[in-house]
């Protein structure tokens, strides 16, 4: 099993990617997963000649890769004008479109001020919905002051909790192969690219199904 952690700091050490590795260590705790870390600030020349050349140089394939093949992944950005920075939607622009299709992203932020903390929101959210991901239901922002509070611990021990349950096979009621839990995971399902409502088909797992296409099922044969 793999966790994937892409972090947007800018700076080194940075919050932003402090931040990664406390939600990274909240998941471990619950599921054995080899973890790869993708430094955002080292790929900046790379992803810029990607959008020029249409080809990725060989780092950046290789993080792309990476996170085309992981179990789970957390994607942290500071915070640059109310919203994500440009190199962390660099990175997702130049990511394969059906890439993390059904994968479990837990989305996380850090900015100077708590005003910002609606960004995970606004802003994150949509963008893993409009890729396809299961975007979890904890989505965690770490403003200056929060740093060492009761509440962002809690709220990091909680998102990494739910990353775990979608990145490993649970054993409940139904058996030791149940999956994770299929009903919450179409609770949290995307939207289509059309705004279409999708769901989640317990008999192939994450597989993404179309609304239409359920209700279709539904309708009387002429």
């Amino acid at each position: 099993m793999k966790l994937v952690v892409v972090s947007a700091g800018l700076s080194s050490p940075s919050s932003t990617r402090l931040l990664a590795d406390r939600l990274t260590a909240a998941t471990l705790t619950q599921v054995d997963a080899e973890v790869e870390v993708v430094e955002l600030r080292d790929l900046a020349t790379e992803i810029a000649q990607h959008f020029v050349t249409g080809f990725p140089p060989a780092r950046l394939a290789a993080a792309l890769d990476a996170v085309a093949a992981a179990d789970g992944l957390i994607a942290v950005t500071p915070v640059f004008a109310a919203s994500y920075s440009g190199l962390f939607k660099s990175f997702f622009d130049v990511i394969d479109k059906d890439a993390l299709t059904g994968k479990p992203v837990l989305v996380a932020a850090t900015g100077g001020t708590a005003r910002h903390s609606l960004v995970t929101e606004h802003a994150l959210r949509p963008l893993f919905t409009y890729l396809r991901a299961l975007v979890l239901p904890t989505a965690v922002y770490a403003a200056s002051e929060d740093w060492g509070e009761e509440g962002l611990a809690a709220r990091i021990t909680r998102a990494g909790g739910e990353l775990a349950r979608f990145m490993a096979p649970s054993v409940s009621d139904v058996g030791p192969d149940a999956g994770p839990d299929v009903d919450t995971a179409a609770a949290i399902a995307p939207r289509s690219l059309h705004g279409a409502i999708t769901s989640v088909d317990p008999a192939d797992g994450f597989r993404v199904v179309p609304f239409e296409q359920r209700l279709a099922a539904l309708r009387p044969a002429d």
